[in-house]
């Protein structure tokens, strides 16, 4: 069986000219990788400024959004890499993060990093999934 890699963006969610949102490779199975979704605005920009609640949760929205677009559920998530601003936000990121995935969710990284691609973002969230 031939191997198909197709990237995609999830209608509502923020299509980048740099990068794919979502690659959908099929064969055997289907894996999906998800590029790190952060909180944009409706033209692109960082949202919810300050606020690491109301980012992770349009985070974890995007993710939803692009693994269902690519024929998954939040189920389907088998990895996810967490980058944050600010390693204090943990404890605020932990039940967002459970709305979402449910207490045990999938095998994570959390990371503190220095910044992210624009100084106001304070959370990313990257994924793959397999379905």
């Amino acid at each position: 069986m031939a191997i198909t890699i197709e990237r995609y963006c999830a209608p509502g969610v923020f299509d980048p000219p740099t990068y794919s949102q979502g690659v959908k490779v099929t064969g055997a199975q289907t894996i999906l990788f998800l590029a790190g979704q952060v909180a944009y605005d409706d033209k692109g920009q960082p949202a919810h400024r300050g606020d690491i609640v109301a980012q992770a949760r349009a985070v974890f929205r995007s993710l939803k959004a692009q693994v269902e677009a690519g024929g998954g559920t939040m189920a389907s998530i088998v990895k996810i890499n967490t980058y944050l601003t600010d390693i204090r936000h943990r404890n605020e990121l932990v039940p967002v993060r459970a709305e979402f995935f449910g207490k045990k969710g999938p095998a994570s990284t959390l990371i503190a990093v220095a910044a992210l691609a624009q100084p106001d973002w304070l959370i990313e969230v990257e994924a793959i999934a397999v379905i």
